[in-house]
């Protein structure tokens, strides 16, 4: 796959009847950042504002495949797979060290390499710790936050956190292996996705499927047992991400599905504690909401940034419609 492209980023006209609709097409592209070969989707135009979108544990920029088109017409939209996920490639002579101030310094870099420099985030599970670290280092750049299910409050943490709270306290060699064979399998996986969804016959199977496959990789399951270990020093920085929230005020969107087992809602509302503003929105599903609700999700997100002034310049081309 070649640095440039892979897939022609053109639109694609489909006539039904009278009416004519344009879907932008996502390309897919691989740039080297923190010497790490970062692959990422992107749509939209060049000059449109920029999204960047962070995934979560333990899928990828595959997550946002029906997201980003809803959302190309209006912006640029920009979703990386994080080290250790999706096709992202880490030299093993990197020696890459899988803790979240890494990731967050390779997104860092990602930016870098594209040369963005202003961008509304949205972020999901392990992606708020990412995009949280990256918007404290760099408040200027940062024009809106989208939270969906992205936690950074304690009340946030559901009880499914229990095992991985243990191995926080005692990283033995037994409570490692405990997650080994409880989350890190198919099943574990498929529940992640279903669990909290009223008709989980709904869920594509693709989804789960390409994640399971994926973390049977050689060593892939060490790695997201050291991440699992690492996600304590997410908690340890709340304060410091809250913090962030009150001293720069960025305008912030927290839609949840309330029946995520892993971030309760309760870690939604704690933002207006810091974010009098913040506009709060549940939805009836669990912690991967964008496959059951992306419609709404994209909705929600176009009016939110719209209002908050993200949005194109005036006298600036736009997308045909």
């Amino acid at each position: 796959m070649s640095d440039a492209t892979s897939r022609t980023a053109t639109k694609r006209a489909t006539v039904l009847g009278a009416c004519e609709f344009s879907v932008p097409l996502s390309s897919v592209h691989k740039v080297e950042a923190d010497g790490v070969q970062v692959f990422y989707r992107t749509a939209g135009e060049a000059n449109a504002p920029v999204v960047l979108l962070l995934h979560g544990f333990p899928t990828s920029s595959f997550m946002f495949r029906e997201l980003i088109p809803r959302l190309a017409n209006d912006y640029r939209v920009i979703a990386p797979d994080l080290p250790g996920f999706g096709f992202t490639e880490v030299p093993p002579e990197r020696k890459y060290p899988y803790s979240f101030d890494r990731l967050a310094l390779t997104i860092d870099a990602f930016t870098q390499a594209l040369k963005i420099d202003r961008y509304a985030i949205y972020v999901f599970d392990y992606g708020a710790p990412t995009g949280f670290r990256l918007a404290m280092a760099h408040p200027e750049r940062v024009t809106a936050i989208v939270s969906q299910n992205g936690n950074a409050y304690e009340e946030g943490l559901g009880e499914a956190w229990g095992p991985i709270r243990k191995y926080w306290a005692s990283p033995t060699a037994e409570n490692r292996d405990i997650l080994r064979q409880s989350i890190l399998t198919a099943g574990g996986t498929r529940w992640q996705y279903t669990d909290g969804v009223a008709n989980p016959e709904i869920v594509p199977p693709e989804s789960y499927t390409l994640d399971t496959a994926l973390l049977e990789r050689p060593a892939n399951k060490e790695i997201q047992l050291d991440l699992f270990l690492d996600y304590a020093s997410n908690v340890k920085l709340y304060p410091k991400f809250q913090e962030y929230f009150r001293k720069s005020k960025p305008p912030l969107l927290a839609i949840w599905g309330k029946n995520d087992p892993f971030f309760v809602p309760a870690g939604a509302e704690a933002f207006r504690k810091d974010l009098p503003g913040a506009q709060i929105q549940f939805l009836d599903t669990g912690h991967f909401a964008l496959e059951t609700h992306v419609v709404e999700i994209a909705s929600a997100m176009k009016d939110f940034l719209e209002t908050n002034g993200v949005r194109r310049q005036s006298g600036e081309s736009s997308a045909a419609r």
